[in-house]
């Protein structure tokens, strides 16, 4: 019996990190440690998962946690900070900071906009409208 592709064993371990951090997004996660579960340098890792899903590890996991955020604001029982902890970010500075990178807002104006726009909304359809965009420059990014 032949052994798997190396290519395919790579790929299998960089859905794995992927998953865990889907999974562990509000916990302390870096490239480091990531890269040691995966068997592989954080150097590597982060080559292959950007050539594989378009974005580094820590972008990724930085998007999970804004997408989680973004649900706990249009909750409104959470302050910006309770959520910024909520989601796993040390920092209320670096999560406004990627919060209005990734939204194109602040957290805070984030919350009136969902009170003001989208109430009554089926959640569903507040999910895909309110989604984050990737932006670069200020511009969003297709």
């Amino acid at each position: 019996m032949t052994s798997p592709d190396p290519r395919l064993r790579e790929l299998a371990s960089l859905r794995r990190v992927r998953d865990r951090i889907d999974r562990e997004y509000a916990q302390p996660l870096d490239v480091a440690a990531l890269a040691t579960g995966a068997h592989m340098s954080a150097g590597h890792l982060s080559r292959q998962f950007r050539a594989v899903y378009g974005e580094s590890p820590y972008s990724y996991l930085m998007t999970r946690r804004i997408e989680r955020a973004m649900t706990l604001l249009r909750r409104g029982d959470l302050s910006v900070t309770d959520v910024c902890f909520a989601v796993g970010c040390s920092s209320l500075g670096t999560f406004s900071t990627r919060f209005s990178e990734l939204v194109g807002m602040s957290p805070s104006a984030y919350r009136k906009a969902v009170d003001e726009n989208v109430a009554g909304l089926p959640t569903c359809v507040v999910k895909q409208v309110m989604r984050p965009i990737r932006r670069r420059d200020g511009v969003a990014a297709s």
